[in-house]
């Protein structure tokens, strides 16, 4: 019984996934080039115009690792991001979650709200950054880790993830928690959160790159150079140090290993929460 179900239907032709394993391996190696040219160059400071170019590093070695941490206050850089982006991480965590339990029920206005949000993220942020830089400033946040996080503390697109996910908890669920005596903030804390891992993790990396790698904001809000974040750092290395090549690759490196690392490590979930909508029907 088991064989007749997998044998080929009459008149179908399996098509061969060869092809595209073979040009995502491509479209992979090519992508994969650039980052591996910047960890050889950060361990041996070559200059990237010789031709023809070495493939292996030689004599590698961490040298332009330590010059990042000698000539510049990397570690009060690197403690300025985490904190920025850990704030970020837990207000997007949280307020995405509560404006999507709120868009996943239906009242009066609930589509023109969503129309709104989804024409929101056609605007892009530099068109809106005086006004935030106005507010930002009444508050009297400027120079401080609140301000430098504001901006990221909700994103559209991990609302609408978190929507996609909220909406396969089963509403019989949710009405046992309100008659168990549970509020809506405890419903989404203790119902909807645990069972939304994926939309969670998706919503911590995403959080994370876009406040770990932002540029812009911390450029114009921050007047200390006590309260520079690693992107302005990097920015400012080349006027700390002579022979910059391996130093300035190395300064990458450190920058884009957190993210690498976080993304590895919740990868699974990761594209989980984004396609948990996409087969729902």
């Amino acid at each position: 019984m088991a064989r007749d179900i997998h044998q080929k239907r009459p008149g179908v032709r399996r098509t061969p996934h060869w092809p595209l394993h073979i040009a995502l391996l491509t479209v992979s190696f090519a992508m994969l080039v650039p980052f591996y040219w910047v960890l050889k160059t950060s361990l041996t400071g070559e200059n990237i115009f010789v031709y023809p170019p070495s493939v292996l590093p030689v004599k590698p070695h961490p040298f332009y690792y330590v010059d990042v941490w000698y000539y510049i206050p990397f570690a009060r850089y690197l403690a300025n991001s985490v904190i920025v982006s850990a704030l970020a991480i837990a207000a997007n965590v949280v307020f995405n979650a509560m404006a999507a339990y709120a868009l996943t029920k239906h009242f009066k206005g609930r589509a023109l709200i969503m129309t709104l949000l989804l024409s929101c993220m056609m605007i892009p942020f530099q068109t809106t950054i005086v006004p935030a830089y106005l507010i930002t400033g009444k508050l009297g946040l400027l120079d401080s880790y609140l301000g430098l996080a504001l901006p990221t503390f909700s994103t559209i697109v991990c609302i609408f993830v978190y929507k996609a996910s909220f909406d396969a908890v089963p509403k019989s669920l949710i009405d046992a928690a309100r008659i168990d005596g549970l509020s809506e903030l405890q419903v989404i804390m203790k119902i909807m959160l645990p069972l939304s891992s994926a939309a969670v993790a998706t919503n911590v990396i995403l959080s994370f790159i876009w406040s770990w790698n932002n540029f812009l904001w911390p450029l114009i809000v921050v007047r200390d150079s006590m309260m520079q974040t690693l992107p302005l750092g990097l920015s400012r290395f080349m006027t700390y140090h002579e022979n910059t090549t391996g130093a300035l690759y190395a300064f990458c490196m450190m920058v884009l290993a957190p993210g690498i690392a976080i993304f590895l490590l919740a990868q699974k979930e990761f594209i989980r929460g984004l396609t948990s909508g996409a087969t729902k029907g």
